[in-house]
This record gives C-alpha cells, structure tokens and sequence, in this order.
C-alpha cells in the first residue's frame, strides 16, 4: 500500500515569496486593474488588438486592394506611362525602319519640347539580357527620343534627363517589327525603300518566314497594290542596297522602273553602272542606273509576263548571258565586277547552308593550290 504525502499549508514567507516571483515575471506587462489574473490579462489585450474595423476602415482597405489590382493589370497590359533614364534606353534594341531624319523636322520637335514638353510618351520593352545600363529596348519614338537626348546634351537640365515612356510586354520579334512600323506608318509615312528594307531585314533576322510573309503581315492593312510596291522596292534592297547612296530619295515612278530592271536580269550591269564613281545626290545616282533601267526596258520580254513577247526563250539551263549561268539543279550563279573585286552571287531553293559550306570549302582549296 503506498504511504500518501501529507500536505502542509504554505506560511506566511512562502506565500510572500510566490508573490514577489510572480510579480518579477509578470512586471513587463501592462496591468488592465488590480485583482486581473494573467489569463484575463492576456485575454483583454487579445480582444483589443482584435476589435472589429468600423465601416469607413473597411470601405478604405477594399479601395486600397482595388486600385492596386487595377495597377498591377495596367502594368501588365503595358498601360502605365513611367520615367525612365535616358541612358537605359537602348535605341538599338531593334533594327529601325526608318533611315533618314529631317534636320529641319527634327529642329522643330526640339523646340516643341523645351517649350511644353513630350506630349507623346514612347514605347520601350524590358530586355531579356539587358546590357551595362540599359534595361529597356526601343519600340517606338526614335525620333523623341533623339530630341530628347539632344535636349539634355545641348542643356544638361534635369528636367531633360528621363522620358516618360510606355513599357509594353515583352513580345515575339515578328510582333514587335510590326508595332514598329504600324506606329511610323501612322505618325509619319515612311519612304517605298525603308518599307522594302525592313521588310528583307525582319526576314533575315528570323522573325518571318520569308520577305513576301514579312510584306504581308508587316502592311496587312495596306492595299494589295501597296504591297506589291513594298515587294518592288524590296528587290532593290536585297540586289542594291549595298551600293545605292541615296535609295530612299527613290520616286515610286523610278523605284518600280528599277526593280523591273532587277527582275529582267539587269542586276550585274546596274552595279557595273554604279562602280565608277560615287555619286554626290540623288539625281547624279539616278542618271548612272537609267541608261541601264531604259536599256532593259526596251528587250524583249516573255509572253508570260504580257508585254511585248520575247523572240526567243530564255534557256532552262546553261549560260543564260555572259555573266549568268543557270545550273540543272535550278541554281543561278550570277558574275558581276565592284571595282576591283569580283562578285557571285547565288540564287536557288536548292542552296542552304550545309551547301555553301561545301562551297566555300571547294573555293579555298581551290584557291590555295
């Protein structure tokens, strides 16, 4: 059987003892009135903090939570007009449609600026890699964002140091080149030739199957007529672009003169035209190619392509003319003189990039016997 502990009433130091310990842990605490336990003191402090909100509080925080959802939506759908940096803006981000500026034009923007400020934001996206100090490459407004740097140059203000910009999502390429030229073609036409030029160079770069998709969806909106010029003014480019001085002063009368031209196989003698000398304007350029342009015009062409017949048609393969030849695989080299240096070029759906490596091969060993 097991002995039970007697207990024995605390005395009177015992209990003044508990108390002073129970005083020293508890005297970090506000006290709510004498005789409260600390169960009930916590308890009170756990209702006060916990106090239900009054209906102006709650009316408040739902439209502080609903305005910062509309924030985060309009940040997200690129509607947010932000300052930004001059210097982390990369202009050249993208290659631009546009290749001239009037100086004239640019002078009075300037102007428009300092004295009543950018009117228009510009359109900027994030990078994907961005570069040592730019975050943001250029969408739209290249000319403002040009007299805007001008500004802060020729003043050093403050005032012209950041640029109130739109940060759009990041896109696909394809998109974006079309945004690109959309914003010019609305603000500020741009010229036949830079309509061709991005188009070549948005094809080139990847972001469309080929030029006549790049025309397409570039100048959807245009008439089918407008993109059969882009389409005119795109042969120039990609057969002379390397060699014109002055292409976009091209008049769209001369423009298509001069890709009927190219399409009849005059590319070698229009270059030939152009080696001699460079030109000092833009007339002086076109009279060394309309010799060239006029002779091409009076040879005979193929029915097929209507106008006056052809007397003898073009062979399938073999020398086409002393400085073509045109393979069995429908492969056409073409031979052509720039200045010194002699130039072949290579046309044909049957050329990729596995055969021109055998290619290049071929010529080095060739030429290293």
């Amino acid at each position: 059987m097991v002995k039970r502990r007697r207990l024995e009433t605390p005395s009177t130091d015992d209990l003044s003892r508990i108390e002073a310990e129970f005083r020293r842990e508890t005297s970090g605490r506000p006290s709510v009135g004498p005789g409260i336990a600390p169960i009930a003191q916590v308890a009170a402090e756990s209702a006060a903090s916990g106090a239900p909100e009054g209906a102006d509080a709650r009316a408040a925080r739902a439209r502080d939570q609903a305005d910062a959802e509309r924030l985060r939506q309009a940040e997200g759908q690129g509607l947010l007009i932000v300052e930004l940096p001059l210097e982390q803006i990369d202009e050249g981000a993208m290659i631009r449609d546009r290749m001239v500026m009037d100086e004239a034009e640019m002078t009075e923007l300037r102007l428009s600026i300092a004295a009543n400020g950018l009117r228009l934001p510009i359109e900027v996206f994030e990078l994907e890699k961005p570069g040592q100090g730019a975050r943001y490459g250029l969408l739209s407004g290249y000319r403002r964002l040009h007299a805007m740097r001008a500004l802060h140059e020729l003043t050093g203000s403050a005032a012209h140091a950041r640029i109130r910009a739109l940060v759009r999502p990041r896109t696909q390429a394809d998109a974006a080149f079309v945004a690109m030229v959309e914003e010019n073609e609305v603000r500020e036409e741009l010229s036949h030739f830079e309509r061709g030029r991005i188009a070549v160079i948005a094809a080139n770069q990847g972001a469309f199957a080929n030029v006549e998709d790049a025309v397409n969806r570039l100048f959807a909106t245009g008439s089918k007529a407008k993109r059969s010029k882009v389409r005119s003014f795109a042969l120039i480019f990609e057969e002379l672009g390397d060699m014109l001085r002055f292409p976009e002063a091209l008049t769209e009368k001369r423009g298509l003169r001069l890709s009927a031209a190219l399409r009849s196989g005059a590319e070698a003698r229009l270059r030939q035209a152009l080696s001699p000398r460079t030109p000092d304007d833009a007339e002086e350029e076109w009279a060394l190619l309309e010799p060239v342009v006029t002779q091409a015009e009076g040879a005979p062409r193929s029915p097929a392509r209507g106008g006056r017949p052809r007397t003898k048609p073009q062979a399938s393969f073999g020398w086409i003319d002393d400085q073509t030849l045109r393979t069995t695989s429908g492969i056409t080299i073409r031979h052509a003189r720039d200045g010194k240096a002699h130039v072949l070029r290579f046309e044909g759906a049957a050329i990729d990039n596995d055969l021109m490596e055998s290619l290049i091969a071929e010529i080095q060993s060739l030429l290293e016997r």
